[in-house]
């Protein structure tokens, strides 16, 4: 699943340096995730560190793009080159 970012936001440039994909970006509104680029931190970390560190509580999990958990594994691997 891709997470998202509502216009809750405030923009407080939190989110963006600490998503390791390079997924967030300045929306013409709020910040916005790419769900292609999102994996929810899995293989970086156990949780998604936007929402470790949105301090309003606006990212929830895209219900437009869903993935397992293995899909998220697999995406991961794509962006990062990384073998397991």
């Amino acid at each position: 699943m891709a997470l998202l970012i509502t216009d809750q936001c405030v923009n407080c440039d939190v989110c963006e340096p600490v998503c390791p994909n390079k997924a967030i970006a300045q929306g013409e509104v709020v910040y916005e995730i790419e769900p292609s680029r999102c994996t929810e931190c899995v293989g970086h970390f156990d949780t998604p560190q936007c929402v470790e560190v949105c301090p309003v509580e606006c990212i929830f999990i895209d219900p437009e793009h869903t993935e397992s958990r293995d899909a998220l594994q697999t995406k991961y691997r794509a962006l990062t080159g990384a073998i397991e």
